[in-house]
């Protein structure tokens, strides 16, 4: 009788531990495979979302402009054009620009639609770039090597580099 009661008593105990363990360990588990899966749709939305800047040059007599365009090569529509970062200057002395700011500013047009979708180019302006910070939008030098780096809200990016 008593090795039936010790009996009882361990199989309890052994499914109240198992119990516990399950409780303790089932969150977590489910915890990292959401976190494993909301990273699978980020690095997803990256793969799928491509730029790659086609060409750059100045623009204007006084060549304080720099036209640029950059075609979405990806697969995904590229949207809050407005939050992408663009870095320009001479290489070595390049600054991240604002979009739409009066100095060292620049903006967008799609060019073959109203979004940014597959296959399409946005054109972006670069106006007024301060190179040396005396107020003043300079103009590009001559011989000059300029590095331009654009990198939209997912982190894709990509640079280009040209000269006057």
């Amino acid at each position: 009788m008593d090795k039936i009661v010790v009996t009882s008593l361990l199989i309890i105990a052994g499914v109240v531990a198992a119990v516990v363990l399950y409780n303790a360990v089932y969150p977590a588990i489910a915890e990292s495979g959401d976190a494993l899966t909301r990273r699978q749709r980020q690095i997803d939305e990256r793969l799928q979302s491509q730029i790659e800047i086609i060409h750059a040059a100045p623009y204007g007599v006084s060549s304080n402009e720099v036209w640029v365009w950059v075609k979405n090569v990806g697969s995904r529509r590229i949207s809050a054009i407005e939050s992408c970062d663009v870095f320009f200057g001479p290489e070595g002395n390049f600054g991240s620009l604002s979009y739409g700011a009066s100095s060292g500013g620049w903006t967008y047009e799609v060019e073959q639609g109203d979004n940014w979708d597959p296959t399409t180019t946005l054109k972006i302006t670069i106006y007024n770039y301060d190179y040396d910070d005396n107020g003043v939008g300079d103009n590009l030098a001559d011989g000059t090597r300029y590095f331009l780096k654009m990198t939209t809200p997912t982190g894709v990016s990509d640079d280009y580099y040209f000269s006057k």
